[in-house]
């Protein structure tokens, strides 16, 4: 995010590790398979793939978009622009809908897939960072160490989990990617993602991404990495950030 974030509020449930047990934490590096151009102007705060197509959310009143890009090119074949007073933020597809947050305004927007058609909108009682979908659920996160469920249908509250780290909270939870039973989450503004149990909280694996973008050229102003996407089909997993010109497949590899 562009600014510090507040303190986290009370979690409403908390994983509270057994007395004397050191939960296993796996750490990943990374191998980089392919580099795809990006739009340097994407302030990119939201990131998934469907059906062969990477879906996108850019940030920054006046600039905030939703677009469809082709993953190949980075070309935009589709897009629609958020009003100028919204700050555009995380992006997940839940069946034939997209949904998307905004990061102050308690509300978030809900378009037609085919068409990017705006259906509704809903509230929430927080910020809006990172949103994704595990098949049953949204799953969002506010950039404090909270992860909240929401019915996608009604986009009501339905529980939380506070996000832990060997019994220590974890803040800065941005972009959220639900892949293979875990959510893969951004954490605001380091090169690590953070690999989350959604059932209790708990971290189970960190991938660090530092020195990423020295594999590609880069000339202009870049921000944090943010923007996680997997292919499940194609068990490929890509990731970029905010105003980079390059879109990053990798493979993980266990150090």
């Amino acid at each position: 995010m562009p600014e510090p974030v507040a303190a986290p509020p009370e979690p409403t449930r908390e994983w509270q590790q057994p007395a004397g047990v050191t939960p296993a934490v796996t750490c990943y590096s990374y191998e980089v398979v392919n580099a795809y151009p990006h739009d340097e102007r994407a302030f990119t705060e939201g990131l998934t793939f469907e059906d062969g197509f990477l879906y996108e959310g850019t940030g920054q009143k006046g600039r905030s978009s939703l677009r469809k890009v082709t993953l190949e090119t980075g070309a935009v074949v589709a897009s629609v622009a958020l009003p100028d007073d919204y700050f555009g933020e995380g992006v997940a597809v839940c069946g034939d809908r997209i949904v998307q947050l905004t990061w102050q305004s308690g509300t978030g927007f809900v378009y037609d897939r085919s068409d990017f058609h705006l259906l509704r909108d809903f509230s929430f009682a927080t910020e809006g960072w990172g949103i994704t979908f595990d098949g049953s659920r949204l799953i969002m996160s506010d950039g404090t160490s909270t992860l909240h469920f929401l019915d996608p249908q009604t986009f009501e509250v339905e529980g939380h989990v506070d996000v832990r780290d060997r019994g220590v909270a974890l803040t800065g939870l941005n972009e959220l990617e639900y892949i293979d039973g875990l959510v893969f989450a951004n954490v605001w503004p380091t090169d690590r993602i953070a690999m989350i149990d959604p059932g209790d909280g708990r971290v189970t694996g960190w991938l660090d991404l530092s020195g990423l973008l020295a594999f590609r050229p880069t000339t202009g102003r870049v921000d944090v990495l943010n923007g996680i996407a997997c292919d499940a089909a194609g068990d490929r997993l890509f990731v970029t950030g905010k105003w980079w010109p390059w879109l990053f497949e990798i493979k993980l590899a266990q150090n």
